[in-house]
């Protein structure tokens, strides 16, 4: 840790001033480092950097963090259906579309339709739009693709109207879908960011229009935007105060 942020050179006195310990100590210590790759040294200064070991270290946590996102965010969104007893997705961006990835069933008698597997309209479903939102100009007219078609009288068509929408949820912090997909079922996403300060999923409550609502009054909200920033820290993403 003493090497970051920059990965700067050190001597042997130098990295023992920094951390305390005494030279011989961290003599030692540079010794086995070096012996399992997690520092190299230069042979013309002699001075120490970090090695490749630290690289695989990286390729590995990244390995997990892309392919385990399911699994990593799996009981965090169990813990959101026990609080809110209301049904739970987890969208992840899949191509230009979002994808059911895992759904936690609420106990309710009314329930939302659809399966694990199944992909959503980009322009309408929150998750899909919480990820639109907190992307790039450009990552968001690729996945658009200026396609905007209509499932209800409330999916918004109009392009300019779109951008609104998605200023409002960056100033918020979450989507919302107004029985855009489904009459009847409303549904309200926050977006999760990987440790590229990427979103790439996003947390969903989804049920009837009566129920699922994000005014002021509304007790899905915060603990919705609280689960997604649990979440994105697992994928290690550092929060500022703007999200």
């Amino acid at each position: 840790m003493a090497f970051t942020p920059y990965n700067q050179e050190m001597g042997t006195v130098e990295i023992s001033k920094k951390l305390g310990f005494h030279k011989a100590t961290v003599s030692r210590i540079l010794l086995i480092l070096m012996r399992y790759g997690f520092l190299q040294q230069n042979p013309q200064t002699k001075k120490f950097m970090l090695g490749p070991s630290i690289t695989n270290l990286g390729w590995t946590v990244n390995q997990f963090l892309n392919t385990n996102l399911v699994y990593i965010a799996k009981s965090y969104i169990d813990d959101l259906r026990s609080t809110l007893k209301e049904t739970i997705v987890f969208e992840v961006l899949v191509g230009n579309s979002t994808v059911m990835a895992y759904i936690a069933e609420g106990p309710q008698q009314v329930r939302i339709a659809g399966t694990i597997g199944d992909r959503l309209p980009i322009h309408a479903a929150a998750g899909a739009k919480a990820i639109l939102a907190f992307s790039p100009p450009e990552v968001r007219d690729s996945l658009l693709n200026g396609q905007m078609p209509r499932f209800t009288p409330n999916t918004i068509t109009d392009p300019k109207m779109f951008q609104r929408q998605l200023q409002d949820i960056r100033r918020q912090g979450f989507s919302f879908d107004n029985e855009e997909i489904d009459i009847g079922i409303n549904a309200v996403g926050a977006p999760i960011f990987n440790y590229k300060e990427k979103p790439v999923a996003a947390v969903v409550v989804a049920g009837p229009s009566p129920r699922v609502t994000w005014d002021n009054d509304s007790p899905i909200v915060s603990p919705l935007k609280d689960t997604a920033t649990k979440i994105s820290a697992q994928l290690h993403y550092h929060y500022n105060n703007n999200v």
